[in-house]
């Protein structure tokens, strides 16, 4: 087995971030971020600052030649996924992994469709929202990384090689059984509470507080608890009070990731939770009534953010 030792993180957000310092502060990695040249410029200009120290990261551009890659790390917005999985394929070789820490429940299928299942793990991130103030980001490390494949009673190779290189480099992680329940339960935190979130403008401790406010969230996560069931995700009755436990534990003051972008008037990711979700519960004639109205809510509030 192939150890991993050339890594290439696409997008240097918050979660991007948290794994370049983490992998950059373990050494003997040798580490690519790979950007557009606008983004590298400003970078170096106004480096990155994690958690108060300064790190000046080794920046590409998909032109880069003579690198090939054990492990790629998608981090970018869903915005910038095909962008990314065009821009990294001169690193792409037999024994590249990929892991994408992407909202959403698609973007392992997107990076498949170019490169192979084969080479694609399921992941996930959770973890405290980091906070951000210009290029300098602030995180508590309470955070994982749940990766594997759909089924992994028996460790895969590739589940086993990124494994070890987390162990080496101290990521933490969790490898589930049932990968395909997991990112689903990961999925319904992300449809419940950040776009409740978005609409109400609302913290976690809200959600801790108000029953009304905690069953908006309810309603949506039900209706894509539903469309999990249906598309044959097992186990799908346990999903809500499962992620209900999680959202007691979360500081109260915390603004979801969505809800910082609608602070920072960034467009939100809406479409892929609640228009992932209206469109594809037409397949299933099943009815998502919170969804559709949230949808048509946020979309709004994108369009006057972006005027």
């Amino acid at each position: 087995m192939n150890k991993v030792k050339n890594v290439i993180i696409c997008g240097l957000g918050a979660i991007g971030t948290i794994y370049a310092a983490r992998i950059a502060d373990a050494g003997n990695i040798n580490l690519k971020i790979l950007l557009d040249e606008e983004r590298i410029e400003k970078y170096k200009t106004n480096p990155t600052v994690f958690n108060n120290k300064e790190y000046s990261f080794d920046y590409i551009t998909g032109d880069y030649c003579g690198f090939n890659a054990d492990l790629i790390i998608i981090a970018t917005k869903n915005s910038g996924l095909m962008e990314a999985v065009d821009a990294v394929k001169n690193f792409v070789n037999e024994n590249t992994v990929f892991i994408s820490l992407l909202n959403g429940i698609s973007s392992e299928d997107v990076i498949s469709s170019v490169y192979g299942f084969d080479k694609v793990l399921y992941s996930y991130y959770i973890g405290h929202t980091s906070t951000r103030q210009g290029r300098s980001i602030v995180h508590d490390g309470v955070y994982k990384t749940v990766f594997g494949e759909k089924d992994n009673q028996q460790l895969s190779k590739n589940v086993l090689k990124i494994k070890e290189f987390f162990d080496s480099t101290g990521i933490p992680y969790e490898i589930p059984v049932d990968m395909d329940y997991s990112r689903w339960w990961k999925f319904l935190v992300n449809v419940g509470y950040n776009q409740a979130s978005a609409v109400l403008n609302a913290s976690y401790g809200v959600f801790q507080n108000s029953e009304r406010a905690n069953n908006l969230a309810i309603n949506l996560m039900q209706e894509a608890a539903d469309l999990a069931k249906a598309m044959g995700v097992k186990n799908t009755h346990q999903l809500i009070a499962q992620v209900l436990d999680v959202i007691k534990t979360m500081l109260p003051e915390t603004r979801t990731s969505m809800l910082q972008d609608i602070d920072a008037k960034r467009q939100t990711e809406v479409g892929i939770f609640a228009g992932y979700i209206v469109e594809s519960a037409k397949k299933y004639s099943i009815p998502v009534p919170y969804n559709k109205v949230v949808l048509d809510i946020i979309s709004a509030i994108d369009e006057k953010n972006a005027l």
